[in-house]
C-alpha cells in the first residue's frame, strides 16, 4: 500500500461511516466487503481536501484497473444512487467499489468478490476534479 493506510477526505470519511452504519447485508459477501471496509476506515487517515493526493482512489474519481480479467479502463466510483455498471459508474457499495477507496495509483488490493477472493491493481487515477 502506497501510503499505508488508506486515505480518505474528511467529508467523504463521514459519508462512508454513516451509509455503512445505515446499510443492510443482503447477502454473506456483502457483510464481509462491508465489515472490512469499516474495519479499514478505523485505520484510514483522513485528511481534508487540500491535503488529499491527486493519486488516491475517492468518490468521483475516474480508475483504470488491472484484474484477473484484464484491463478495465474509465471506471468512476460513486455513491450507491448513482451506480450503473453498464456506464462505468461502481457504486461504493459493489465488491470492487469498496475495494478501491482509498487506494492509491500502484496498489494492489486482495479483496472478496462474487467468485473469490481476487487480487487487482490500481493502473491509474484521476481526480473528480481534473476530468
Amino acid at each position: 500500500m502506497k501510503y499505508g493506510n488508506l486515505i480518505i477526505e474528511e467529508k467523504e470519511y463521514t459519508y462512508l461511516k454513516t451509509l455503512l452504519d445505515k446499510v443492510g447485508f443482503q447477502n454473506e459477501l456483502q457483510r464481509n466487503i462491508f465489515t472490512r471496509l469499516k474495519e479499514e476506515l478505523t485505520q484510514a487517515e483522513v485528511k481534508s481536501e487540500i491535503e488529499m493526493p491527486n493519486d488516491v482512489v475517492r468518490f468521483n474519481s475516474i480508475v483504470d484497473i488491472n484484474t484477473p480479467y484484464g484491463v478495465k479502463h474509465g471506471y468512476e466510483l460513486v455513491k450507491p444512487e448513482d451506480g450503473n455498471v453498464h456506464l462505468k459508474r461502481l457504486s461504493i457499495l459493489t465488491p470492487m467499489g469498496s475495494a478501491l477507496i482509498g487506494y492509491a495509483k500502484g496498489d494492489e488490493i486482495v479483496w472478496q468478490f462474487p467468485d473469490g477472493e481476487k487480487s487487482v491493481t490500481i493502473v491509474n487515477v484521476v481526480r473528480y476534479d481534473d476530468h
